[in-house]
């Protein structure tokens, strides 16, 4: 068997010449998760509202958290429910991803005895549909801020560069578990546990300033908490982000990203002898 390609080119040239494929792969995906319900695709706009109804009840009014930052409407539900949907758009694209990888391949064995079909893009199917939901949101987000607040800040059209290295980087989180969900079949519950893990340890229902020093270190080291920052600081503080924050996310989302693609190629010779 002839070994497959490894380095970052092959990975471009693989998206770009199975980009057809991809996109075909990715609406199948979308529309079929909401084939033969009533409401359809609305359930990507609606699931998004009741999820952040009941978080924002929880944590606004029975724990009474409040988003204190100086501004006239500083400290309101509404102002809280928006600043954790904001959180929630990073870390629901994430956690979509990541919590499917690991039964990609076991769900696609017809695909793995198919020498010509590009196993590879598979990971990036999952990521393709997890970002289409993640812009209803995003949507859904921009609506509700319009009405409760206005005109968002004009740093709002630097949200796709914020999003576009972490896009990097849960694609190569996404092609190891890919993989390793072949070989280890208890990842995906180990995945799941993580994710939950991560939802409470992620600045999402809280300021990382409102954290103890100690703790704000701990919590700095997981990498959606910059990212999260990040997209509050576009969507709603109008902060830019600095070239060098930035530089440095990139190069990470890539280096992650070649690093996943080069697990995933590395090992899936072995993908048909398991399954």
């Amino acid at each position: 068997m002839q070994p497959f390609p490894l380095s970052p080119v092959a990975m471009l040239a693989s998206i770009r010449e199975h980009r057809g494929l991809l996109w075909a792969l990715m609406k199948r995906e979308v529309i079929g998760r909401y084939r033969g319900s009533i409401m359809g695709i609305f359930w990507s706009f609606l699931l998004p509202l009741l999820m952040l109804a009941v978080y924002t009840f929880v944590f606004s009014v029975i724990f009474n958290a409040r988003w204190n930052t100086g501004n006239a409407d500083s400290g309101s539900r509404t102002e809280f429910a928006l600043v954790l949907f904001a959180g929630l758009l990073v870390f629901n694209f994430f956690s979509e991803c990541i919590n499917r990888a690991p039964g990609l391949i076991l769900a696609n064995t017809n695909y793995v005895k198919k020498v010509v079909f590009p196993l590879e893009i598979l990971p990036l199917v999952i990521v393709g549909a997890a970002l289409f939901h993640g812009v209803i949101s995003w949507l859904v987000w921009l609506i509700f801020y319009a009405i409760f607040f206005g005109v968002p800040p004009l740093t709002i059209v630097l949200f796709p560069l914020v999003v576009f290295p972490f896009i990097l980087l849960t694609m190569g989180v996404c092609w190891f578990l890919a993989s390793l969900g072949v070989y280890l079949r208890d990842i995906a519950q180990v995945v799941g546990v993580l994710t939950t893990v991560l939802l409470f340890m992620s600045p999402i229902f809280y300021p990382v300033t409102a954290l103890p020093a100690r703790v704000q270190k701990a919590i700095l080291l997981n990498p959606l908490t910059t990212f999260i920052e990040h997209t509050r600081d576009v969507l709603i503080w109008g902060k830019t982000p600095s070239l060098p924050w930035f530089a440095v996310v990139l190069l990470i989302g890539a280096l992650s990203a070649w690093a996943g693609f080069w697990w995933f190629q590395k090992t899936r010779k072995g993908f048909a002898d398991v399954l």
